[in-house]
């Protein structure tokens, strides 16, 4: 029998669970198991491969620490690599036992995440391991709680071997309804230099370039229209009804525009172009379609911030200026 052992804390002088599975390691060695173990901290660059190691393993342990809340990111990313690239055929006969110390409140919480997630994997969770100890001295220099660590594991190796069964539940047919990701029906070869690829930072890079470039041509060849045009320009200088003492730069980040809208306010004069600016006052990242609808008197500013459809960094009572600067019908 194999075990593999994944521990997503930081590796901390005093983290509890570090205690726990030194001592799970222990017991399963005594019950002639092979053990291997995965600190995530060390792998912190290369998570996504990960699901590869589980081919072998009989069953798992998903070990972490709660320092302040949750199962924490290096488990996380395992949790996300096993769902996008993981054998689910294989995860799907596999035993998993959670373990979680928490050195604050929510141990409870991380463990329920960690079985509930192994479920919608479509894997077997076991009866797991959690608790609260401030000071991991209070852990180690008392022998009962050590004989409980020793009977859960005994517990955990009688599960795996014995392949212990269990009801159905929820989160089963929760994996069957949403399981889009295998859409393109990849085997698990194929999966597994997926996720080889996608932990190559370089490799993603140069896809991500080559897909702006294809974009870029694609554009050229269909003579898509820049919306850089003259009229959008035109409707701001139609439009503008000056304050008094009032001046502000407005910056809009238009989605499908190579180059932002600059909007120059300055008493009763005003400047608008495509360009860049060193400093402004607002910065907005709308779309083509909503800045059409705001020109157009169907939206206002100030409506298209209030309903996601604008995003804005900056004085919010200068954006809501830009209604009465502009009174587009």
């Amino acid at each position: 029998m194999k075990i593999n052992i994944y521990y997503g804390g930081r590796g901390l002088i005093g983290d509890p669970t570090l205690y726990v599975l030194n001592k799970i390691q222990e017991v399963l060695r005594e019950l002639n198991v092979t053990v291997e173990r995965y600190d995530l901290y060390e792998f912190k660059n290369n998570i996504v491969t990960l699901p590869q190691t589980l081919k072998d393993a009989d069953g798992v342990i998903l070990a972490t620490t709660v320092e302040w809340y949750g199962i924490g990111g290096y488990m996380q990313q395992l949790l996300d690599a096993c769902w996008l690239y993981g054998d689910k055929e294989k995860i799907s006969n596999m035993y998993m036992c959670p373990i979680v110390m928490s050195t604050t409140y929510g141990e409870r919480d991380a463990m329920m995440s960690l079985t509930e997630a192994w479920e919608i994997l479509g894997g077997r969770p076991v009866t797991g391991i959690c608790g609260y100890f401030a000071e991991v001295s209070d852990l180690e220099q008392n022998a009962e709680y050590a004989r409980v660590i020793e009977k859960r594991t005994e517990d955990m190796y009688r599960s795996i071997n014995q392949k212990t069964r269990a009801f159905p539940n929820s989160n089963h047919a929760v994996k069957q309804k949403i399981s889009f990701t295998q859409s393109l029906n990849l085997t698990p070869q194929e999966a597994e230099q997926l996720s080889e690829l996608a932990s190559d930072d370089l490799y993603v890079q140069k896809q991500k370039e080559d897909i702006q470039e294809l974009a870029s041509m694609f554009k050229d060849l269909l003579n898509v229209k820049d919306p850089e045009d003259d009229t959008l320009l035109q409707k701001f200088e139609d439009n503008f009804h000056p304050q008094p003492g009032f001046s502000a730069v407005y910056k809009f980040n238009i989605a499908e525009s190579k180059k932002p809208l600059i909007v120059k306010v300055d008493h009763t004069n005003m400047e608008c172009y495509y360009g860049e600016c060193d400093k402004f006052d607002v910065e907005m990242q709308v779309s083509t379609n909503v800045i059409n609808e705001i020109v157009e008197g169907r939206m206002t500013f100030q409506r298209a911030f209030m309903s996601g459809d604008m995003k804005m960094k900056g004085d919010f009572k200068t954006l809501r200026t830009l209604d009465t600067l502009y009174n587009f019908v």
